[in-house]
């Protein structure tokens, strides 16, 4: 019994001997789990990245858009295959696109310190309005064109902004101090209304932006010019094509722009006046004449030749304009209701005139005529900020500055809280002076025209634009679109010409016209 109960006591102690060991090799129990916390500072959708106190927001869109007789995004059928009216030309044109925004904020003794990226994932109908062979490819001087990126499973991203703001300051590419808040989309969702600035997908920059109190605020800014500031410049000893096109003859960037604003910005509206100033600078004299054909390979027209240093170059000038913009909001025509509009001039700096949110075009646009023995009617009309005649070709050898100036605007209406229309317009306007008018017709009327009798030149033009946009909010963040709009080049040539346009349009007799196109855009697109 005494021997029993020995073996039952220590069996007790060994087992509370395991029990305790078990218990010690237990883990400390661990720290609560951080979860992610609403940040409320700075708007709906913000929330603190853990372990920081940065407040981060992810949110962009997905969009999908088709144009019919028209390029990616709404451009009109104004230049290419697509304003030839050709057998190359796409019927339409489609692009699907992801944008991813991120946003950080974090609050400092200098006001919030801000980061904001946009990545546009898009993929579109190759080639955009066309499928000639010479636009793709197999041509070398097709490059690394970003409308030849779509092929199966293809695509490419895009970056629209990446800005750091800090203390007033904004540093990277933004939207320039020069624009408005709506940049070229006062009621339009086409990325091609004309008639004013458009820096909507971000320019290189350096900004300051000083509050005066009461919604009063004004900005100056160093602008990047290279992309967005630039149209062409003109070398005029370098033949022009059919359709007045000219080779690029814009030396490098030696100076940034200089840009600023004045902003009244309250519960009735906005008004604004912006300014601008730009360098304007050819490259030289002497230069490739001719641009070799498509697939072929050698120097581009207006490239350097072994001679080019030699010959000299025109003197810089500067250019620049102005913008002043109101939009005019509780109308008495509905709940959020308003009006936009803007107006500019520019010398030197078209750029802020005939502008897109890709490059400013040039025009080159064919139809119908009348006329006994034409082939067909063409209108053009070329976009430079300046073209020069070099001493030794029987110019002057001075940039002469091209003048334009443009004005937009439109009127939005909420039928009811699904429903709404916008109604808008453009009107542009280049003009070239005297001298310049003298250099490019006398560049352009060469024997080999064969002018008719009443045959005049005159390389002035006028654009202008009439859209309608409806919009179906059927849920919260998802709508879908439909614009239609009309497009009329006023050109200033008369009579007709014996003209060899480019392929595939005949060496033929063409008569000089006004053009018109008309395109549709729908849109569906999703916010988050």
């Amino acid at each position: 019994m005494h021997l029993t109960r020995k073996l039952i006591l220590g069996s007790a102690a060994g087992l509370l001997a395991i029990s305790g060991a078990q218990a010690a090799d237990l883990p400390v129990k661990a720290k609560a789990v951080e979860y992610v916390r609403i940040c409320s500072l700075y708007g709906a959708g913000f929330f603190y990245i853990p372990g920081t106190d940065t407040c981060i927001k992810l949110g962009g869109y997905l969009r999908v858009d088709t144009t019919f007789n028209g390029g990616i995004h709404g451009t009109p059928a104004w230049s290419g295959d697509i304003a030839q009216g050709n057998r190359y030309r796409d019927y339409f044109a489609s692009r699907s696109r992801m944008a991813l925004t991120v946003d950080t904020r974090t609050a400092s003794e200098y006001g919030v310190v801000r980061t904001f990226g946009q990545a546009d994932f898009q993929f579109s109908t190759q080639g955009s309005t066309t499928v000639n062979p010479a636009n793709f490819t197999a041509s070398p001087s097709a490059g690394t064109n970003t409308s030849l990126l779509n092929q199966p499973g293809e695509g490419y991203v895009a970056v629209e902004y990446a800005f750091i703001q800090f203390a007033g300051f904004t540093f990277g590419k933004s939207s320039s101090a020069y624009s408005t808040p709506w940049n070229g989309f006062p009621g339009n969702i086409s990325s091609n209304l004309l008639g004013g600035n458009n820096t909507d997908t971000g320019v290189n920059n350096i900004q300051y932006t000083a509050q005066f109190g009461n919604g009063v605020s004004g900005t100056i800014g160093l602008d990047d010019p290279t992309v967005w500031d630039r149209t062409s410049v003109f070398n005029l000893s370098i033949p022009l094509s059919a359709t007045l096109g000219g080779s690029n003859a814009y030396a490098g960037a030696h100076a940034p722009d200089v840009v600023g604003n004045i902003r009244v910005d309250q519960a009735w509206g906005l008004f604004q006046i912006s300014a601008a100033a730009h360098e304007v600078s050819g490259s030289y004299n002497v230069l490739n004449t001719a641009a070799v054909p498509a697939g072929a390979v050698g120097p581009a027209g207006a490239s350097p030749t072994g001679l080019s240093e030699l010959s000299g170059h025109p003197d810089t000038k500067w250019g620049g304009s102005v913008m002043a913009a109101l939009q005019i909001k509780n109308i008495p025509t509905g709940a959020g209701d308003d009006i936009k509009m803007d107006v500019s001039y520019a010398k030197g700096e078209t750029k802020n005139v005939i502008a897109t949110s890709s490059a400013s075009p040039s025009f080159a646009m064919f139809g119908s005529t009348s006329r006994a023995g034409a082939y067909q009617s063409v209108g053009f009309g070329a976009t430079t900020d300046a073209v020069y005649l070099p001493v030794a070709n029987g110019g002057d050898g001075s940039l002469h500055l091209t003048e334009a100036y443009g004005i937009r605007g439109a009127f939005n209406h909420n039928w009811d809280a699904y429903w709404a229309s916008s109604l808008y317009g453009s009107y542009s306007a280049v003009r070239y002076d005297g001298t310049a008018k003298a250099f490019i017709c006398a560049n352009y009327t060469t024997l080999g025209k064969a002018v008719s009798a009443d045959y005049s030149c005159n390389p002035d033009y006028n654009v202008s634009q009439i859209g309608l946009l409806t919009r179906w909010t059927p849920v919260k963040n998802l709508t879908f679109s439909a614009e239609v709009q009309w497009f009329h080049l006023d050109q200033k040539f008369t009579g007709a010409a014996t003209l060899g346009p480019s392929s595939p349009k005949p060496s033929a007799i063409y008569e000089f016209k006004d053009q018109d196109t008309v395109h549709l855009q729908v849109r569906a697109q999703r916010n988050f």
